[in-house]
C-alpha cells in the first residue's frame, strides 16, 4: 500500500516512511523523525492535515484540519480526535461529515462503527493489526481523493 500519486516533494516522506510502517498507534502519537520531511511541503491545507497525521503529528494536523470548512477538512478532523481519544468528538466531526466521496471504494466502511472499535480496543489496552490497517487504508483513501482534488 502506498499513494499513487504524492504531489509536490512528499514522495520522498513515502520513501522514507511506508505507509506499512507509519500511524502504528491507534491512540495517540508524540510525533516523529519525520518532521522535517512534511514542514516545508507547499500543499493544500487537506493534504497538509493528512500529512501530519501520517506522521503522528497531531496538534499540527489539528490546526489544519479545524480551519477547513468543509467536510473533508471536517473528516481529518475527526480522525485526528479519534486519534487523540476524544472519541465522542471524533464522532461530532464524522457526523458533520457525513458519507464523504473518498471512502465509497473501501468495503463496508462505517466510520462511526470504526471509532467505537478503537475507543474498545484503547479501553482495553490493545492495538489490534486489523484496526491499524483500516486506519491505514483511511487514510491512504482520503489522501489519495484530496490530492485528486483541484486547488
Amino acid at each position: 500500500m502506498a499513494p499513487a500519486s504524492a504531489p509536490g516533494s512528499a514522495q520522498t516522506l513515502f520513501d522514507v516512511l511506508p505507509l506499512e510502517r507509519a500511524m502504528g498507534l491507534l491512540v495517540g502519537g508524540g510525533g516523529s523523525e519525520h518532521v522535517a520531511a512534511v514542514e516545508h511541503l507547499d500543499v493544500a491545507a487537506p493534504l497538509m492535515a493528512g500529512l501530519w497525521l501520517y506522521v503522528d503529528e497531531l496538534d499540527r494536523s489539528h490546526v489544519i484540519s479545524q480551519q477547513i470548512d468543509d467536510p473533508t477538512g471536517w473528516f481529518w478532523h475527526g480522525i485526528m480526535h479519534r486519534r487523540e481519544g476524544d472519541f465522542s468528538n471524533s464522532h461530532y466531526w464524522l457526523r458533520k461529515t457525513g458519507n464523504h466521496p473518498a471512502m465509497a471504494d473501501i468495503d463496508d466502511y462505517d466510520a462511526h462503527g470504526f471509532v467505537d472499535e478503537v475507543e474498545a480496543a484503547h479501553r482495553r489496552g490493545e492495538t489490534p493489526a486489523d484496526l491499524v490497517d483500516r486506519q491505514r487504508r483511511e487514510w491512504l483513501a482520503l489522501f489519495q481523493w484530496c490530492a485528486g482534488q483541484p486547488d
